[in-house]
């Protein structure tokens, strides 16, 4: 019997739905003082053993049916069994975005859900390194993780965090490469025009800027966040007009001309035209060249109705990754990259076009990530749903040993 053939056999003549529900209560069980509660606990863990002994009795050329079917549904094990086919081999590291991906301000309530932290410690114990790879600072990553995994987890030397879209890795315990501040290595032309720009990006906004943003604590990048929920209409107004005041104040820094600074960055970024479309700030100016070369240099992102940032285009999560693996010895790498934003995609596009991994986005991810997972491996997974692609890369892993 093909393996196949034998996966659709475990689904028809086995509950996996209530195996899989039997799993999750072991797993997810709190720790409470209660003798009634421990023992309706090993009771649980019992016919969890048992029914998985089931499985194996009848599968004993697959070992990895009974976990396969405890913790993945049946379209997430024939999706990993298609990724296995594929290319045959697991995910020996984890590259994973945080906001609206591990977690989802419209279906998370901001918060890792608890199904998701247990998995990515699953994978932890079971010697899968993890790259938390955001846009957000060190400082507020290091806190949630710490909350959500645990000290001992991110401490491990397992656990590598690429920040502010890759302008520094930390890495704990591993001596002097814990800390890389990438944004070191940049040319000093460059680190003036950041240094200018923090200076003046409040003091010289409009008020409506001024006093609707606010400046993430960043390290280097210069990032302007609403003081709004992120997603709602305030903030989409104001991040709009936060990016036109960017693009003009990075003009200033440079003593360029508005309108070729806008007219770059429009022909770069389809989104960043249609906000000074609709703004009415339609660019139409030549680049000199030499404004041009400066230019390829920096990076202005827009993250709709989330932020307008100005960052190094040297310095982005793919370099970020990069140094990860080395800290981590990550050689070989075949990655499961989770994220929504376009941040995210040059990561998803390095390690496809590297043969290193795979790509998964939420469905509300942008459209052009969107795209990329669509025509790769249709790794697309439902709001704040993060769980679903690991089980996925789970049962992926089991069914490669």
């Amino acid at each position: 019997m093909q393996r196949y053939d034998r996966l659709y056999a475990l689904y028809d003549d086995f509950d996996a739905d209530t195996l899989r529900a039997y799993q999750d209560f072991v797993d997810l069980f709190p720790p409470v003082d209660s003798r009634v509660a421990l023992d309706y606990w090993e009771s649980a863990s019992d016919e969890l053993d048992d029914r998985k002994d089931e499985i194996r009795s009848s599968f004993p050329d697959e070992p990895a049916f009974a976990d396969v079917a405890a913790r993945a549904t049946r379209d997430q094990a024939f999706a990993a069994l298609d990724l296995h086919a594929k290319y045959e081999r697991g995910v020996n590291v984890l590259v994973l975005d945080v906001d609206e991906t591990l977690r989802s301000a419209g279906g998370t309530d901001n918060e890792i859900p608890r199904e998701t932290l247990h998995l990515l410690t699953e994978f932890h114990e079971a010697g899968v390194p993890i790259v938390i790879c955001t846009g957000q600072t060190l400082e507020n990553v290091k806190g949630f993780l710490s909350q959500g995994l645990g000290d001992e987890l991110v401490h491990s030397g397992d656990v590598s965090i690429v920040y502010e879209a890759g302008t520094g890795v930390f890495t704990p315990g591993h001596g002097p490469d814990t800390k890389q501040l990438l944004y070191e290595d940049l040319g000093e032309d460059v680190r003036g025009v950041f240094d200018d720009l923090r200076s003046k990006v409040l003091p010289d906004a409009p008020e409506t800027v001024r006093r609707g943003c606010h400046l993430q604590g960043n390290e280097f990048n210069v990032t302007l966040k609403p003081n709004f929920e992120t997603g709602s209409e305030r903030a989409r107004e104001l991040i709009d007009e936060a990016l036109v005041y960017e693009l003009d104040l990075l003009a200033d820094c440079l003593d360029a001309p508005e309108q070729a600074v806008r007219a770059y960055y429009a022909d770069a970024d389809p989104e960043i035209a249609g906000v000074l479309e609709a703004a009415g700030e339609t660019p139409d100016a030549d680049v000199p060249d030499d404004l041009r070369d400066v230019l390829d240099r920096i990076d202005v992102a827009y993250y709709e109705a989330d932020a307008a940032e100005i960052a190094s285009r040297e310095l982005n999560k793919v370099v970020g990754v990069e140094a990860a693996f080395d800290v981590l010895g990550v050689a070989d790498p075949f990655a499961l990259v989770m994220g929504d934003s376009k941040s995210d995609l040059r990561v998803m596009e390095w390690v496809h076009g590297e043969g290193a991994g795979i790509a998964a986005a939420p469905e509300h991810a942008s459209e052009r990530v969107l795209e990329h997972v669509q025509q790769t491996d249709e790794l697309v997974f439902d709001r704040g749903a993060a769980d679903e692609i690991l089980r996925t890369a789970w049962a992926l892993n089991l069914l490669a040993e």
